[in-house]
């Protein structure tokens, strides 16, 4: 990895696709062209192909029967650091629905716990920490992630890219709110008061927070991309329970400086948060209104229809999703209906990536995925409002 030290920051306002290439190595699947022309990149850069890539969040397990067998014994996150089994939880879902990518398998606590933060994910319930960080001691005593730890991650994405050949494979990192949200509130929560309380109550220490969150989840993901990755979201979960005006202020600049570690690799940014509707202009520009988009395609969930979120992101930039993961456990017709509105509606926007609006619901039955992505493909371009009729 790069040292950060020595990492270029400016081009850290500059649209990821003006990056040149030649900062990845010859042999990443984009510098050697085996992903440069699938259906995703083109897409997320702004073309329409002739085919409407899809993939689903959180495919890499959740339903598949395979995954559950491979998983038992396991915990999840060693589960994440274990190479081989996260490379083949990775390629799972490709192999069984034809989705045009993966992605990649691991968790967005991940980092912090490589970087020594007492988390674990207990099932049922979520990642949960030996001790929650809400004071400047607790700040103070965070470590840096040392990209040596990070090898268990490169190795799987290596193993993975191999086996993908011209499919390319998503990395993936935690927003740096969603992971401070975590952090001080020791755990899932409904409203992340203990969050938002030290975001205004000491706002440098919840600054120092999110500039630790950035650096770890920047790090992780330009670890990702360096093995192989074509493509890098960055997954603000929890999102939705700001206002406006907070995001803008209190976390925008961090999303923008955990993307910034991948900005000269020239890869496609997504960004993608959960309620976002409010703030879904502001994750596209990063909080910085005048300088028009500065990732390549925004996720919308599945609250808003995709030409009114157009309407608030503008022509500048990719969509990604939004069919409703409820709809999955939907009578087919009803399910089929919705995916052609969703299709239709993408065609506002200057390319459309399908997905869904948020991640696949475990009891999800596979077969319906499967018939999602031969019904999408089905589709064409999905350009103009006729696309989906």
């Amino acid at each position: 990895m790069v040292p950060r030290s020595s990492r270029c920051r400016c081009c850290e306002n500059q649209r990821v696709t003006d990056a040149p290439i030649s900062a990845l190595p010859s042999s990443h699947p984009l510098a050697d062209g085996r992903t440069a022309g699938s259906a995703l990149v083109r897409a997320l850069r702004g073309d329409r192909p002739e085919t409407l890539p899809v993939w689903f969040m959180r495919q890499a397990g959740r339903s598949l029967p395979e995954y559950r067998e491979l998983r038992v014994g396991t915990a999840m996150l060693d589960a994440c650091l274990d190479p081989a089994m996260a490379s083949e939880i990775t390629l799972q879902p490709v192999r069984r629905h034809g989705v045009d990518a993966g992605i990649f398998f691991s968790d967005i606590v991940v980092p912090i716990k490589l970087a020594g933060v007492d988390v674990e994910i207990v099932p049922g319930r979520g990642p949960v920490l030996g001790s929650p960080i809400r004071t400047s001691a607790d700040v103070d005593a965070l470590q840096d992630l040392d990209p040596a730890s990070l090898a268990p991650i490169s190795e799987a994405v290596s193993r993975t890219v191999a086996e993908l050949g011209s499919t390319p494979l998503i990395g993936f990192a935690g927003a740096p709110f969603t992971l401070a949200a975590y952090l001080v509130e020791g755990g899932p929560s409904k409203d992340h008061i203990r969050a938002r309380t030290l975001m205004h109550s000491d706002p440098e220490t919840w600054s120092r927070l999110l500039g630790w969150a950035a650096e770890v989840s920047g790090t992780f993901l330009r670890a990702q991309v360096l093995a192989g990755a074509s493509a890098a979201q960055l997954f603000d979960s929890w999102v939705g329970s700001l206002s406006r005006a907070d995001y803008v202020e209190h976390v925008a600049p961090h999303s923008a400086q955990a993307l910034s570690h991948v900005a000269d690799l020239g890869v496609p940014r997504i960004h993608f948060g959960v309620g976002s509707g409010e703030v879904l202009r502001d994750m596209t520009t990063l909080g910085d209104d005048t300088a028009g988009p500065r990732v390549d395609a925004v996720g919308v969930d599945w609250r808003l229809p995709l030409d009114q979120a157009v309407e608030r992101v503008g022509t500048g930039v990719t969509v990604q999703g939004n069919i409703d993961p409820a709809m999955l456990a939907a009578p087919w017709e009803v399910l089929e209906a919705h995916v052609r509105d969703v299709v239709r509606r993408g065609g506002a926007a200057r390319a459309h990536v399908v997905n869904l609006g948020h991640g696949v619901p475990p009891e999800t039955d596979p077969t319906v995925l499967t018939r999602v992505v031969e019904l999408v493909h089905g589709l064409g371009s999905g350009a103009g409002d006729g696309a989906a009729a």
